[in-house]
């Protein structure tokens, strides 16, 4: 494909998807060969590639389902949808960097990304000041709400995560108090944080406890022993991604005695492997879940096409490039994509449904609550499943 050769290129890509069939990334390869140097409208993913290839696959699925399925229906409006990809490592710094460069490059007309919410806050800057849109598939943090002009969302907020997480302490575990564990160097476990302790209160609930996961210094151990003697009922897990594997530590040290809440962080493989059933029980809120999606034919295409199934993060990424291919249908141009997504009379349809933009670019979407159990067999192969609460 560098050398120009695109017809044995797309025959080479053609072969592999046959292979590999859960592999975004040969399958955005191969329409990308397709379209060649023939007239297209470009778009850039950032994602994670090389150190955390799994969550950046999860972003990448959704991003190369709705390229596909748009090609293959004859583009926009005639003109096929070219996919470009940027590894950020998850790093302010890369993403800045990154967003200059998409900025520079006028054939880029937006961007799916990033991922983390400081990645996001970082790469906003660029891309508010160059005018070129981001819309976020993964970041949750309420500092984005309304802070950039450019930048857009199809995940829900932190806020309406910690409110779906207050009501399940208070309506499905029937307790009122409760100890966080966060890291304070993040600003989505801040942000999440921060509401669901505003969400507490409210509610009459209590907080404890809180933990700060970013403190070298601190002892799963210690904290559980601290929290108990404060009464908590309920541990509530925030961390980030670089900071799960302490939150699990938490888990395991506590050994089913205190009720476990966590946001969509915890909802991986990892949180399912740690044995010994010592998560089961666990509930999670995340903004969408295959088994719980009944009114879309997305999860039975997304399986069709993947061989497999997939994840929130898969969904929010389909939906953010609906919203691009929606926007790019009205007009092609960075100024029109921003004005179509702000239109009250804007509407996508993604794999959640429809996705309409507050002007802070927020989406005001649903959340959903899933709950670890047992499961024979398993889907995800470890004994245990995230079981959607109805």
């Amino acid at each position: 494909m560098a050398a120009g050769n695109y017809e044995e290129a797309a025959s080479n890509f053609e072969e592999a998807t046959g292979k590999y069939r859960n592999a975004p990334e040969t399958l955005i390869y191969l329409n990308n060969a397709r379209i060649g140097n023939s007239k297209s409208y470009a778009i850039a993913v950032g994602v994670p590639t090389a150190i955390d290839p799994d969550l950046a696959l999860a972003v990448l699925r959704g991003v190369a389902q709705a390229q596909d399925e748009i090609n293959r229906a004859g583009g926009i409006n005639g003109v096929p949808l070219k996919v470009a990809i940027a590894n950020d490592d998850n790093a302010p710094e890369a993403a800045r960097k990154i967003a200059s460069a998409l900025v520079a490059n006028s054939e880029v007309l937006g961007v799916v990304g990033h991922i983390s919410s400081g990645v996001t806050l970082a790469a906003g800057e660029a891309y508010n000041s160059g005018k070129l849109v981001a819309i976020s598939a993964i970041s949750t943090s309420v500092e984005l709400s309304g802070k950039y002009d450019w930048v857009f969302r199809t995940i829900p907020s932190d806020a309406f995560t910690a409110k779906k997480l207050s009501e399940a302490m208070r309506n499905q575990l029937k307790k009122q108090k409760a100890a966080i564990f966060f890291n304070s160097d993040s600003p989505y476990s801040q942000s999440l944080k921060s509401e669901f302790v505003e969400e507490v209160f409210l509610n009459g609930g209590e907080i404890v406890a809180e933990f700060d996961l970013s403190d070298p210094s601190l002892s799963a151990r210690q904290s559980l022993e601290e929290a108990t003697r404060q009464g908590a009922q309920v541990l509530m897990l925030a961390p980030s991604l670089n900071a799960l594997d302490k939150a699990l530590q938490v888990v395991t040290t506590n050994r089913k005695q205190l009720s476990l809440l966590g946001g969509d962080t915890l909802y991986t493989f990892k949180t399912l492997d740690i044995g010994v059933d010592l998560a089961v029980g666990m509930l999670v809120a995340v903004p969408w879940q295959i088994e719980g999606d009944l009114s879309s034919d997305f999860p039975s295409r997304s399986r069709q096409l993947w061989s497999a199934d997939v994840n929130w993060m898969t969904a929010m990424a389909y939906d953010a490039t609906r919203a691009f291919i929606a926007a790019l249908e009205q007009s092609p141009t960075r100024t029109g994509i921003r004005d179509a997504l702000l239109s009250p009379d804007f509407s996508a349809t993604g794999a959640t449904g429809k996705i309409r933009f507050l002007p802070s670019g927020d989406r005001n979407g649903p959340v959903q609550l899933v709950e670890i159990r047992e499961a024979n067999p398993s889907r995800s192969g470890t004994g245990y499943d995230f079981v959607p609460i109805q």
